[in-house]
């Protein structure tokens, strides 16, 4: 098998565990969305790109280690992942879509690494479970909504790379206590 092809697993709700063989190179849009049972995914494939909703709404999936072929994460990939408390971007990643990791309550810490030249507006938004967050010297933008309602994030530094932070940034960060801004 070479491609997962566009919902071909979407709403299989007793799908408890995945594993993705190295021979994949594409898996579609919405591939994995709302299997809602999914603890566990293998990721031996060589896939370059996390499509748009590939695994939005797995209620359950606890943790993901993104492979290091994958150079994007698309929109809402992983959106409504209430459960995912753990995930680990490799290097290789340099953009991050819109609403990547929207509403992923249980999200503690994330670590962006520093090959991330863009992230796209909420994609950190409604992460109420937030505390810490490394943005990478990378960034010169930070986009609109992008820590919206994360109330659980207490600070924050932002990098002297910035030149231009969005609307509604941090809006609703109700544990938000400090925040450093570059004079840049």
């Amino acid at each position: 098998v070479k491609t997962i092809g566009k919902s071909a697993f979407s709403g299989c709700i007793s799908l408890q565990k995945l594993i993705i063989p190295s021979s994949v190179t594409m898996i579609g849009k919405r591939a994995f969305e709302r299997c809602k049972s999914l603890k566990e995914i293998s990721f031996l494939a060589q896939v370059t790109s996390i499509l748009k909703r590939t695994f939005a709404e797995c209620t359950s999936l606890q943790e993901i280690t993104i492979p290091s072929s994958v150079v994007s994460i698309e929109e809402e990939s992983f959106e409504g992942c209430s459960s995912l408390s753990q995930v680990t971007i490799p290097s290789s990643v340099t953009s991050i879509g819109d609403s990547a990791f929207y509403d992923c309550i249980s999200l503690v810490k994330i670590i962006i690494p520093s090959s991330i030249k863009s992230i796209g507006s909420s994609a950190f938004a409604k992460c109420s479970s937030l505390q810490q967050i490394s943005i990478p010297s990378s960034l010169t933008s930070i986009n609109n909504f992008l820590f919206f309602e994360c109330k659980s994030l207490t600070q924050i530094t932002l990098p002297n790379s910035l030149t231009m932070i969005g609307n509604r940034v941090f809006a609703k960060c109700t544990s938000l206590k400090q925040i450093s801004i570059p004079s840049s």
